[in-house]
């Protein structure tokens, strides 16, 4: 299947003559006999950063696995900057940040062992020269761990741990940044670390799209929102906004609730 422009879409920021780096139509995905996707229509743009919210269960993060190849397609179609997922090949491009686990996943490993390995897709058959040393410095410098490249991840914080997951994405380079929940179980001086290591990645042109549970510190940052229900898209467009005693301080949840009143927009 081609992909036009009427079917991909422009993103707000977009130029109209650019393929959108991300444009998902129609997509439906199964876990198992469950349909968990029920007809995605997503379109990033250039420079955009784009949340996903919703509820535990909505389909946020099969949305991001499926975009990825993780999860099959069991109808629609996937492009990414332009070229149809099935025969996308330059995943140097593209950056992910899986939810937060151990960086290292119980093997032995330093912070820069993990955050090189992030490099390889760039590495000319598999062996790092001094460019791609020197983006790996620059990845932990951003996330604040170049003092703690020689330690071994398993002496890390889950904050720390969170750090080098994004430092590993951010060696390659990366257009195109795609994060399922940063902030999830993240301490508060991470969170504003990592914040402000997006907002530089987002001045510097990087296309982004993120799965949360809440906007936090994030929330400047966000240029749209995208609100999936049940495996369907109930939002599109600005941010939803904390209303009632959501907006109270101590209360920083800034996805839609179940009784948010229907004058938002959100609810059908």
């Amino acid at each position: 299947m081609t992909f036009t422009e009427d079917d991909m879409g422009v993103g707000a920021l977009g130029d109209p003559g650019i393929e959108p780096v991300i444009a998902m139509r129609g997509v439906r995905a199964d876990l198992g006999s469950r349909p968990v996707l029920r007809g995605i229509d997503l379109t990033v743009a250039h420079g955009e950063v784009v949340a996903l919210l919703g509820a535990n269960g909505s389909g946020k993060s099969t949305a991001i696995r499926t975009l990825i190849g993780q999860v099959p397609v069991s109808a629609g179609e996937i492009a990414l900057f332009g070229t149809e997922r099935r025969r996308f090949r330059d995943w140097a491009r593209v950056g992910y940040v899986p939810q937060r686990t151990t960086a290292a996943g119980g093997v032995p490993a330093t912070v820069t062992e993990i955050v090189s390995s992030g490099r390889l897709s760039r590495a000319r058959f598999g062996v790092l020269r001094k460019a791609d040393h020197a983006a790996v410095r620059r990845a932990l410098e951003l996330v604040g761990m170049a003092d703690r490249a020689k330690d071994s991840v398993n002496a890390l914080s889950g904050g720390q741990h969170q750090r080098v997951l994004i430092a590993r994405a951010l060696a390659a380079e990366p257009e195109l940044l795609i994060m399922d929940e940063p902030m999830a179980g993240v301490d508060l001086a991470s969170q504003e670390v990592l914040a402000q290591t997006l907002r530089e990645q987002v001045a510097a042109g990087t296309t982004v799209l993120l799965v949360l549970h809440e906007l936090g510190p994030l929330e400047p940052l966000i240029d749209r929102a995208v609100v999936l229900r049940d495996g369907c898209v109930l939002h599109d467009g600005p941010p939803p906004r904390a209303v009632g005693q959501h907006a109270l301080p101590g209360h920083d949840h800034v996805h839609p609730h179940e009784h948010t009143p229907v004058r938002t927009g959100l609810l059908s």
